[in-house]
């Protein structure tokens, strides 16, 4: 049960991709209060706001994508998920250096 508590948080993942970086990483508070309208602390705040259920980068691929995408268009500086993620990368590989 504890494996599967990791892996669904993306703890285990690092172990097998040395380049994997999980959802919290990326969308940090930091970044969450910086590019959002509703000031969410972090993401998991972000998706429960917008009734999504996903805790994993695989979950987030499963949610339709039109909805997420209008919901990311509304509450943040951004105009699409692909936008946000990107931006994310971006600013984790910026602070990484």
């Amino acid at each position: 049960m504890e494996d599967l508590l990791k892996e669904l948080k993306g703890e285990n993942a690092p172990q097998e991709d040395p380049n994997f970086v999980s959802l919290e990483q990326l969308f940090n508070s930091s970044f969450m209060r910086k590019h959002t309208n509703g000031n969410y602390e972090g993401f998991d705040a972000f998706l429960e706001g917008g009734k999504f259920q996903a805790r994993t980068h695989e979950e987030i691929k499963n949610i339709e994508g039109e909805l997420l995408d209008r919901y990311v268009a509304r509450q943040t500086k951004f105009r699409d998920w692909n936008d946000m993620l990107a931006a994310a990368k971006k600013e984790h590989e910026a602070g990484k250096k």
